[in-house]
């Protein structure tokens, strides 16, 4: 359950700001599709690690991330065992996770502001 946490947190307040704000239902198809990408890239990555291939970079990981496909890379760790043992990129992982999330907070900041 701990690791799938920020995914129910993170959804609770976007549901929240959905409903406070009416955000546009884009806004939750940009985070499924970014979500879906991110952990498409998680699994080719584990696939060119098991056949020795060319892997993803991992900055092309965090970046994916970072710009709210993290909820797909926290499944895509789980069920995939992927990049969980890690702990420097684990580390900044988490980080962007909370980058991202601080950056979606102060939006709906913004956004309770102007209305």
């Amino acid at each position: 359950m701990m690791p799938y946490l920020p995914i129910l947190l993170f959804f609770a307040l976007y549901a929240g700001a959905t409903l406070a704000w009416n955000l546009p239902p884009a806004v939750g198809a940009v985070y499924l599709l970014l979500s879906v990408l991110c952990f498409a890239s998680y699994a080719l990555d584990k696939s060119a690690a098991r056949r020795g291939e060319r892997r993803t970079p991992e900055s092309r990981l965090l970046v994916l991330g970072l710009v709210g496909g993290w909820p797909g890379a926290v499944l895509a760790q789980q069920w995939l065992r992927h990049k969980t043992v890690k702990q420097p990129f684990r580390r900044m992982f988490w980080l962007t996770v909370a980058a991202n999330v601080a950056a979606n907070m102060a939006g709906f900041l913004w956004l309770s502001q102007r209305g």
